[in-house]
């Protein structure tokens, strides 16, 4: 199930003035990121994170709005709550996908008159238009709702799954991105079937083991089970000293390795923060924290700042610290990796490169360079709902 445009159609229940005219959403300015537009805007040639200065040369008029973070994780709440009470298993990809799993429920209700329901509970409850695609995987599920776009459902029968996906281009394949694609038609293969009937050999040999994955999809093949949902509330680090310090510069510089390392978990889990907490442990075991509601960000430049400005109003005592902690609360999923309605383009090139240098290289490769003299930072398994003790010795 994937709500339709759901940025948009969420600002168009705020505003009925939107309805039928081009929308783009994102950062107001020329440096800003489209982070979701309007069917009507696409018709122009308008994408997900285009800059907006060429976004409004496409579609001058198309009506910018900045959008708010915290609306649209009030609705994808609401959405989710409906499907879990019908749902026995459910896995939230983002913030506006889900996969059900009904297997069983054909013996009871009717798999696809169950799902019916289901969407058409959302429709009425929430007003938020959804689409849906059924079959006996994920890959097909997925490749389905695109083409039940917009706002409708297609039910794939059972052994009709090659038929439904042969027509189709290649680029409906999930995993294969605009590169690959162009790789495949300089091959000869611009439809699923000629991928169907490809020897999986010349894939393998092409593209490795992703050639093997390409050609399973291809051929309805994927046997990947649901992620049951759980909802993760926080993500944490915290540092205990060896000898309890009262060097500031010192307590400072930790809070801003914690924040960076955190701030990049949460976009390496495409997630967003919108609470931040700061907790000091003084060497009398006195525990003191201070926490701030902020907008929804994965930046570790605004992270930071709200950071410090927690630091310096909580340690007011001036006597030595044992401990310190960071804490980012409130995450909501997201497509927008840091922060589309309020970065720019220039910000969020510079994170996606960040991101992907350590990605490839490790947490470590780029940090900022007070964080550079913090050893023993790892990465830990920060989603895992429980806090993330450092230890306190220096790695050589």
């Amino acid at each position: 199930m994937d709500l339709d445009t759901f940025y948009v159609s969420v600002e168009r229940l705020q505003d009925n003035r939107l309805l039928g005219v081009p929308v783009l959403l994102g950062g107001v300015g020329d440096r800003g990121v489209v982070a979701s537009c309007s069917y009507e805007a696409r018709a122009f040639g308008v994408h997900s994170g285009m800059s907006m200065k060429m976004a409004r040369q496409l579609c001058p008029e198309g009506i910018v709005v900045k959008g708010e973070s915290g609306t649209y994780s009030k609705y994808s709440k609401m959405v989710t709550e409906i499907i879990r009470e019908d749902v026995p298993v459910l896995e939230k990809s983002s913030i506006d996908e889900f996969y059900l799993d009904l297997t069983g429920m054909d013996k009871f209700f009717g798999c696809y008159k169950l799902a019916s329901h289901i969407r058409e509970r959302i429709i009425k409850e929430t007003g938020l238009p959804i689409s849906f695609g059924m079959s006996i995987n994920k890959t097909v599920s997925k490749i389905a709702t695109g083409e039940a776009k917009p706002n409708n459902q297609l039910n794939i029968d059972p052994g009709l799954e090659k038929p439904f996906l042969a027509p189709l281009p290649v680029g409906k394949i999930p995993m294969i991105g605009k590169k690959t694609a162009f790789m495949l038609s300089r091959m000869g293969v611009q439809k699923i079937y000629t991928l169907q009937e490809m020897p999986l050999e010349l894939l393998e040999k092409a593209f490795g083991k992703n050639g093997k994955m390409m050609w399973e999809k291809a051929n309805a093949i994927d046997h990947s089970p649901l992620i049951p949902y759980h909802e993760k509330k926080s993500i944490s680090a915290e540092r205990t000293f060896m000898k309890d310090t009262i060097d500031v510069r010192k307590l400072k510089d930790m809070v801003v390795a914690m924040v960076e390392q955190l701030a990049y978990e949460l976009r390496h889990g495409k997630r967003v923060c919108s609470n931040i907490s700061i907790k000091l442990r003084y060497s009398d075991f006195q525990t003191v924290s201070k926490q701030k509601q902020i907008p929804y960000t994965a930046s570790d430049h605004s992270l930071i700042a709200h950071s410090k400005e927690l630091f310096d109003s909580l340690y007011s005592r001036r006597v030595r610290i044992r401990l310190v902690g960071v804490r980012l609360g409130d995450l909501a999923g997201g497509g927008h990796q840091i922060d589309l309605f309020n970065d720019d383009d220039k910000i969020i090139n510079l994170y996606q490169a960040m991101d992907a240098m350590k990605s490839r290289y490790g947490a470590n490769a780029v940090r900022r360079s007070v964080a550079m003299e913090v050893k023993g930072l790892g990465r830990g398994n920060p989603f895992s709902g429980e806090p993330n003790v450092v230890p306190a010795h220096r790695n050589a």
